[in-house]
Parts: C-alpha cells; structure tokens; sequence
C-alpha cells in the first residue's frame, strides 16, 4: 500500500505531450477530425480534474532522498506484515477437498497452517501471540425496540478493544450453518474464522451481549501455553457438583490448530445439525439435574465432554478463574462507581498513570498499572475492573429476559457498563461520560487535571 503522503498526481494528459511536426500536413478533413478530438480531450481532463475519479493503479512517488525522508516499505501494514503478497505456491486453499462447512471435517490442519506461514514469512513472526476476535448477532432486525442499539454499541466496544490492542475482528450476522441457530450459530463461525485466519494462534469468541470492560487490561496468554481452549469456569462445579452453569461458553479462546478442529467437529455433533440431537437434550438433562430446558445447547454439551471424558479433554482445557474472562452481570455493575475511585485514588499518586498519552501506547500504562493493582484481588468481591461483563439472561435483541429479574435492570446495567468501559476509551481523546446512566453526558478533560481531582 502506498503512503498517501508521498504520492503525487500523475500527468496523463495528452496536451503535456510535444506536438508531432507531421500533424500539419494532414488533409483538412483529418485537420478538423483532428482539431475536435483534442478539444473532446482537453474537456475530458478538465472534468477529471474537477471530478476525480479513483485510481486503483500504483502511485507515482519522488524518490525518499529528494523527499528528505527515510525509505519506507508500504507494502507492509502498520504491524510489519505483508498485505500485498500471496505467493503462487499450493496452499490448502487451492484443494479442492477443502471446506469451511461443518459438516466435513479438517484433517492435517497444523500441517496446511504451518506450510501457509512458510509461503507467508512476514505472517510467521508474532504469530503464536496474534489473536483475531470473532462475534455477531442474529439476521434479522430485533423485536426489541431499543436491542439494534445495544448491540451497535457492544460492538462498538470490541472494535474498541481491538483496536487498542492491535487485534483484527470479524462481525458476522448470518447463519452460516442453516441448522445451527441461537447458541449453537459460534461454531461453524468460528471454525470458518480458523481457516480464514492461518496467520492469528487464536480465535476468541465473545458473545454479542458481552462487553470488554477493562480496555487496558491483556489476556496472559503464557499462562495458556499448554493449552488449546480457556473458558471461565470451576473444576469443582463441573466433577463435584455436576453442573451445566459450571462454566461458559458464551466467551471463549481457542487456539487454531488441530485438536481444536477435532473439538469442534465433536462439540458440534451434539447440536441441530445432529440426527441425534433430541437424545442429546435428554442425556444432558439427566446428567446435570440443574438443567432447566430439555434441548441440548452448546454450553452443557463442553461440560458433558469434560466430565465424561477427563482424560482425553481437561488437561487441554484452560478454566480461568482468576479473573473475569466472562463476569456475570448481575455481581458486577454495582461496582463500577468504586471502582473508578479506586483507579482515580491510585491516579492521584502516581503521576506516571496520569499522564497524557496516545491511544497507541495504552498498553504500556496498563503494565505500570498492574503494581498498584495487586491488593485488589481477582474476581467476586474485587475492585479490579472486570475485563468482560457478560449480561447473560437480558437478550437485547429479542427483549426475552430472564424472570429473575427486571428487564429494565437489564437495560439500565447494560447502558451503565458501555459508558463506564466507553470512558476508559473517551479519556484517550479527552472527553468522558459525568454520569454513566446518561450516554449522552460528556465532559471534557483538561490537560492539566489537579491531583486531587477526578477528570470529572
């Protein structure tokens, strides 16, 4: 791609051309020919010039010493990988035999990952830390009056996230399954992120009513070296207590490779697209007595695999509960109010965490951060911020709450943890929300904000 800012116009005029002595010797009927078909292009680029018409050929550029700037290789994106090349050596995207359906499955797929990388060299370095975020909602427009919003703002909230953090996303609303609906539509999505992302280790599914609501904070993904799947979750709750809540799968990461492709193809087997679908909501129902509806779903089915088969699937299952990969709702959004004062008290000392400092480098903040952070504990009863707050039960888009509470507790949480995690972001451009049940507040920060003040 090349750098807008050393590209100059190019001149393809034919009036910049030198005249051919030859031309007046012509016949007076080729003269007038002649004379009218300059004058069609003179009017030509005129109008080119007043309505621009986009260039999708290379631009012209002055060498970098006349420009008196370094050399640049734009062919290269701001991460230092090549987004213009794609070698013509076979890859597994030229087999036939290949799919992105569920219903046939990979084989050899840490081979063809690793044989693309090799085609791809500027994709191999960084590669085992590259994440690509996946998410999306229903087809449909909601039921919900107010659902298209919320989620245009959850989604904002990951582009959010990602951005900060250097992450690619896909979006996808479409059934890419047609059998594989509600919770069931991740899987064929992120099995078709896995092949379309051989660059990125992992794929991190967040539901659409899941929010990122620390946007600094990185996931430790050394702690997950020996392991293929991390979701929130208890062991205790899973062997002890058989439950199909033990864990959740509504956010989840999940390293490309092989084995993963092997779980999907499992996992999903257990799904509508199965013809023993039915028998597979019994069996949960009478595995786990907590279990309130008969149809087998995604989340009690990745518990059954861990539970009835241990040796083959726990030791590559990471259960994060450290801190909140995926918070419920419900025991969080109280706290975002304290929480805030707590980071403003530490702010307030630490005049390195006050500074001013482009959305780019956030991350580095993030790490001078963590030394004040480790009285704050993890998880329930801690003033950390939460990195996901998941607001499992509200369903924005259809508006079919759960009955244990109020859906207007649903709406009300839901605005108030998009502006408390949208104001860690605001801040970076100098604004945040005054009152994070009002979207519609700003206030805008000074520079120079007291120390024993808050920026609003």
């Amino acid at each position: 791609m090349v750098c807008p800012e050393f590209s100059h116009p190019q001149s393809s005029s034919p009036m910049a051309k030198p005249r051919n002595r030859s031309f007046w010797c012509l016949p007076d009927a080729f003269l007038v020919f002649g004379v009218a078909f300059l004058a069609l292009l003179l009017v030509a680029s005129c109008w080119s010039f007043f309505t621009p018409t986009p260039n999708f050929e290379p631009t012209v550029t002055d060498p970098p010493s006349k420009l008196n700037m370094n050399p640049v290789d734009c062919s290269e994106s701001g991460f230092g990988v090549n987004l213009k090349s794609d070698p013509k050596d076979p890859t597994f995207y030229d087999d036939p035999e290949m799919s992105y359906s569920l219903e046939k499955p990979v084989k050899d797929w840490d081979k063809k990952r690793a044989e693309w990388l090799k085609h791809h060299p500027s994709f191999a370095a960084g590669a085992r830390e590259r994440i690509v975020l996946v998410t999306g909602s229903q087809p449909k427009p909601c039921k919900n009056p107010i659902g298209d919003h919320l989620l245009l703002r959850f989604f904002k909230n990951k582009v959010d996230y990602c951005r900060i953090h250097g992450y690619d996303i896909f979006y996808n609303n479409l059934l890419l399954h047609p059998k594989m609906g509600s919770y069931w539509a991740k899987l064929p999505v992120v099995k078709a992120g896995m092949l379309a992302h051989p660059e990125a280790e992992w794929i991190w599914w967040v539901d659409s009513d899941a929010l990122f609501t620390d946007m600094e904070f990185k996931l430790p993904l050394e702690r997950y070296k020996n392991h293929n799947l991390v979701v929130h979750g208890w062991p205790k709750l899973i062997y002890e207590k058989k439950s199909w809540t033990s864990l959740n799968a509504g956010v989840f990461l999940i390293r490309n490779c092989q084995w993963s492709m092997d779980l999907i193809n499992t996992w999903s087997s257990m799904g509508p697209m199965s013809k023993d679908y039915e028998k597979w909501g019994q069996i949960q129902r009478s595995t786990f007595k907590d279990k309130l509806f008969p149809e087998s779903d995604d989340q009690s089915a990745l518990v059954y695999l861990l539970y009835t088969e241990k040796e083959k699937y726990y030791d590559h299952i990471y259960l994060e509960g450290e801190f909140y990969f995926e918070g419920y709702w419900v025991e969080i959004v109280g706290g975002y109010e304290n929480t805030t004062e707590r980071y403003l008290e530490i702010e307030r000392g630490a005049p390195k965490l006050r500074r001013r400092h482009a959305e780019k480098v956030s991350e580095q903040y993030a790490a001078f951060r963590e030394e004040f952070l480790k009285e704050a504990g993890n998880g329930k009863g801690s003033w950390r911020r939460p990195l996901i707050t998941h607001f499992t039960g509200c369903q924005p888009c259809s508006g079919d709450h759960n009955q244990m509470y109020a859906g207007e507790s649903c709406w009300n949480g839901m605005v108030k943890a998009l502006d408390f995690a949208d104001n860690q972001v605001l801040r970076k451009y100098g604004f945040v929300h005054s009152d994070l049940h009002d979207s519609s507040t700003v206030t805008e920060i000074p520079f120079d904000y007291p120390a024993d003040e808050g920026p609003w």
